[in-house]
């Protein structure tokens, strides 16, 4: 059985409503986690036990904070890529869409059950989302976009974007998330390409960006059927990313490979300044609340002198 002081309470549950966000995390476990998606919730389990568990616990949890539940699926955590499959529904109207929005800090995000094993927000990025806000920039590059949350919340404050990512279902969601949120697309450029090719184009024109989104998957495969390993070619990527950037601009290095901590992050960044002959410092963002020390995604902040 899980205890129930490891959900969020109701004070955390308003804090989230009140600042205009129904996308985060209830409860996190060894072998899993329970995530809200407006009136959905999403189990992500390694093990049927702790699916099981959540299961059973979220009900209760619902009860205890007058939280009106609507579907629960769920999704295995496989260890190899490959074998990532679908959520199921675990309870709730089958007839129902699969799709939805979901909302951060007032921004709206579409959400699709019904797409794949990632269902279009990842909430342990909560935090760096806020702080391309409160940061203001005016050209950010978003590499590995996926469906552009990133540049939804840069475009939100003006910047222009340039959103780069494997997949054109992707970025077609990603224009979709500018849409929900009456955001124009003009200014702002969609790529279907593999990062590290783009990165090689946009240095070759000298184009230069105030921000540079680094969040890669831990293996991708190009249509070329080239592979990228985060543990092997992050420290390419940053390095590339560095050639884009002046004094002052910033770049998110962020993973969530299991191998790969913050503080080994830090240490492949700062080697990479070293390489590039660049100065600049880093820091951390806030952990997001609803997230347990350790859990999430491992994110550095680096900015350049």
């Amino acid at each position: 059985m899980i205890a129930k002081s490891q959900w969020i309470d109701l004070a955390l549950l308003r804090a989230f409503e009140a600042e205009g966000t129904d996308a985060h995390r209830l409860c996190t476990i060894d072998n899993g986690w329970a995530e809200r998606f407006g009136r959905d919730i999403l189990i992500s389990f390694r093990t049927t036990a702790a699916r099981d568990g959540l299961a059973h616990e979220l009900s209760d949890w619902g009860k205890s904070v007058e939280f009106p539940i609507g579907r629960v699926f769920a999704r295995f955590l496989p260890k190899k890529n490959e074998e990532r499959e679908t959520p199921k529904l675990l309870f709730g109207n089958e007839g129902e869409n699969l799709q939805t929005n979901a909302t951060e800090h007032h921004l709206k995000f579409g959400i699709d059950f019904g797409a794949g094993y990632s269902v279009g927000l990842f909430v342990d990025q909560r935090e760096n989302r806020r702080f391309v806000r409160q940061t203001k920039p005016k050209r950010l590059l978003n590499c590995f976009a996926y469906t552009c949350s990133f540049s939804v919340a840069a475009a939100s404050v003006g910047a222009q974007t340039v959103n780069v990512d494997l997949s054109k279902r992707s970025l077609e969601r990603g224009r979709q998330n500018f849409g929900l949120n009456s955001l124009s697309t003009e200014g702002h450029q969609f790529v279907a390409d593999d990062v590290r090719s783009v990165l090689h184009r946009l240095a070759r024109r000298g184009k230069n960006f105030d921000m540079i989104i680094l969040d890669p998957p831990t293996f991708s495969r190009t249509k070329r059927g080239e592979a990228f390993h985060v543990e092997s070619d992050f420290e390419e990527l940053i390095i590339s990313a560095l050639e884009l950037v002046d004094g002052g601009a910033r770049v998110l290095v962020s993973t969530n490979c299991e191998t790969l901590n913050e503080q080994a992050l830090e240490r492949m960044a700062r080697y990479c300044l070293k390489l590039s002959r660049r100065a600049g410092s880093l820091h951390r963002q806030p952990p997001p609340v609803d997230f347990p020390s350790g859990s999430g995604a491992s994110t550095i902040w680096l900015t350049l002198h």
